[in-house]
């Protein structure tokens, strides 16, 4: 990445020339010494890890966790819309079961945000908590939880020497597979069936103590790396404007090498994510090829850790390294090219005024632009564009577009059943590569009308997100 940063003209940026290290925690989990029960009566009955449930790493576990539990409907609050799935229960010294989704009503941006790990847990580990168990829906799973489980073997990272921890007081964080919920809810009065039914209709879900006791023993291995971030920055024209920041982001890490896939276990992630390093070197190789001469800096900024949390975004939002004020945010993230291009679907659309000029230029290209469909996915906050959110940057995240239904729908949707997060994500395959040129040339075209603007981006009056919005000369 650093040599074709060089190579197209770009300015070194980082802390060491392009390169910018970020240090991290490891966990893997030790399986044959980890365990989790549900104790009913002084009966314990061991669940099959892997099978039936899986330990999470992302938190730093106790050894041992021992305590009751608590159906918490979809396990967050939003203020802003009168809505509190924790008000009223009795959490103190409880691990908090919920089921991943978002009830009518709440926007995609808004239930992404309070969704979030310090969002969620913050509001748990103030009433008491100890831990959380997540029941995913299928319905709305990107991959099956066959395929999905396999990943818990994998090692687990953190930033090191973490300022602030999210999961921080959480002792455990469990992730229970919904095929077998009910032994989960037993003696409740619920079952899984019933909840799962509320939760794709998007209904208010029950909320309610359930009569099982969890014991785990959580055993794991721990170590540090070093990874990197790659940075580089084109310098703007202006004299009054190259100060400004419009930021590319991507993410270069995909998942690793395991032996629980099929082939060499190698996960090569070329959708996930060589594609959008790709699309963020054909925009450098473009501009320079153009001769262009924004009047604002572009910073090219290449981030590791993602799928480990939106680590290195995280640390390089909280330590940038391009001098100047980042006044926007374009992130390339699996954009999917499956397909002829005809829609762009963009998360934040309505949340800046950077979504109505990315209308203009797919529009004059004769695309459409779709607000996300799928809001239950909480993909605005699980990729990298959510870290320059939090530091009040306002920002989008396109990909491809489909209508509900429609045959491209389809395609995408099996991709993500078969393909997301497996080896077979690799360039032997289908891939729409005029499709993906035309969405490049618009990302280009934008990015340069971003840099060009007279006037930064703005978050609009009704954005939540305007919040982050940090005071001048902070």
């Amino acid at each position: 990445m650093a040599q074709e940063f060089e190579r197209n003209g770009l300015k070194a940026a980082g802390t060491d020339g392009y390169f910018q290290t970020v240090p991290f925690d490891v966990r893997r989990i030790d399986e044959a010494r980890s365990s989790v029960a549900l104790v009913r009566g002084g009966i314990a009955e061991k669940m099959q890890l892997g099978r039936e449930v899986t330990i999470g790493l992302r938190l730093t576990p106790e050894p041992t966790v021992e305590a009751e539990v608590v159906f918490a409907g979809y396990g967050f609050a939003v203020p802003e819309k009168n809505f509190d799935d924790l008000a009223g229960l009795e959490l103190k010294g409880k691990i908090v079961a919920y089921i991943s989704g978002v009830p009518e009503g709440i926007p995609a941006e808004l239930s992404a945000h309070y969704q979030t790990a310090g969002e969620r847990w913050g509001r748990m580990r103030a009433a008491g908590a100890v831990g959380t168990i997540a029941i995913q829906n299928p319905a709305n799973m990107d991959v099956p939880w066959a395929r999905a489980s396999r990943a818990r073997l994998l090692p687990s990272m953190g930033l090191a020497n973490q300022q602030t921890d999210d999961l921080a007081g959480a002792k455990i964080g469990l992730t229970w597979n919904a095929e077998h919920g009910d032994k989960l809810l037993a003696g409740s009065g619920h079952t899984m069936a019933e909840l799962l039914a509320l939760a794709t209709a998007k209904k208010r879900l029950p909320r309610f103590a359930v009569p099982v006791t969890v014991r785990a023993v959580q055993a794991y291995d721990r170590e540090k790396v070093e990874s990197q971030n790659v940075i580089a920055v084109l310098p703007g024209s202006d004299p009054k404007l190259k100060e400004e920041l419009v930021v590319l982001s991507a993410h270069l890490d995909h998942v690793g090498k395991s032996r629980v896939f099929e082939g060499d276990g190698i996960h090569n992630g070329a959708m996930d994510n060589a594609s959008g390093v790709a699309a963020m070197l054909e925009i450098a190789r473009t501009l320079k090829e153009t001769g262009a001469k924004l009047k604002r800096s572009v910073a090219f900024v290449i981030v590791t850790g993602e799928e480990k949390g939106l680590q290195g975004s995280r640390f390089y939002a909280d330590h940038p390294t391009v001098e100047g004020k980042m006044v926007s945010e374009l992130n390339l993230d699996m954009f999917l090219p499956l397909h002829p291009l005809k829609i762009i679907r963009v998360l934040g659309l309505d949340e800046s005024d950077l979504g109505d000029r990315f209308k203009k230029v797919a529009e004059r290209r004769g695309l459409q632009v779709q607000r996300d469909p799928q809001p239950e996915r909480n993909i605005f906050i699980r990729s990298d564009q959510y870290n320059f959110v939090r530091q009040g940057v306002p920002s989008l995240f396109p990909m491809f577009g489909a209508e509900p239904g429609s045959a491209e729908d389809k395609i995408q949707k099996a991709w993500l059943q078969e393909r997301y997060h497996a080896v077979s994500d690799d360039v032997n395959q289908p891939v729409d590569k005029v499709a993906a040129g035309q969405f490049i040339e618009v990302l280009t075209e934008f990015t340069r009308e971003v840099a060009d603007a007279p006037v930064a981006p703005q978050w609009k009056p009704s954005s939540f997100f305007k919040r982050f919005v940090k005071p001048a000369g902070a």
